[in-house]
């Protein structure tokens, strides 16, 4: 992973899609972000922020919403405020994952889907899930504490065969190697 930049203050996470076709179940898309322990940077998160929640302190919240797809550009947005959050945080790592109502799918399925990452008017990442079409959720960013202190942004793009609920507890493990059992395994890494 390469940092593109340090010190960061306060960052957006965007997701966009195509709403379904006429007939179809709604295609449902939701960012995710889970918070860790300066002591267990790679252990269960803290708290977990998505559609419904927010973190206890307010710094990670959902400004937007959709569960279509429907709208002009960016639907969906999460502000993570990095430099009020506490001191024993010390990983946060954002993904997003697809409602599975109404049969699997996966990003290959989604029309016009893409992810930004900003900090202000410069852009940390811009991805169309590509790299993920046969997976089901991914992660897209980590943030990190550099020695200093300094939030640090991390390229994450790693797909996953999760629902939303498992994802949360995978999507910060450490990358998962070839020996790795098949239920932890993020997909693409098979």
């Amino acid at each position: 992973m390469s940092s593109a930049g340090k010190g960061l203050r306060k960052v957006e996470v965007r997701l966009k899609w195509d709403p379904s076709p006429l007939g179809e179940q709604p295609r449902h898309l939701d960012i995710i972000a889970t918070t860790y322990s300066a002591d267990d940077l790679y252990g269960r998160p803290v708290y977990v922020v998505h559609y419904d929640s927010r973190s206890p302190d307010g710094t990670i919240n959902m400004s937007r919403h959709s569960r279509t797809g429907l709208g002009l550009g960016y639907v969906e947005v999460m502000s993570l405020e990095f430099d009020r959050l506490a001191s024993a945080y010390g990983r946060v790592v954002v993904g997003v994952a697809i409602h599975q109502d109404g049969g699997r799918r996966t990003f290959g399925d989604m029309a016009n889907a893409g992810v930004l990452v900003v900090e202000g008017y410069r852009e940390l990442l811009a991805d169309n899930f590509a790299r993920v079409a046969d997976a089901t959720a991914t992660t897209v960013a980590e943030f990190t504490r550099d020695g200093s202190g300094a939030w640090e942004f991390h390229d994450m793009i790693r797909g996953f065969d999760s629902d939303p609920l498992v994802f949360t507890m995978e999507m910060g493990a450490e990358e998962c190697g070839p020996d790795d059992t098949p239920g932890t395994r993020p997909a693409g890494t098979m």
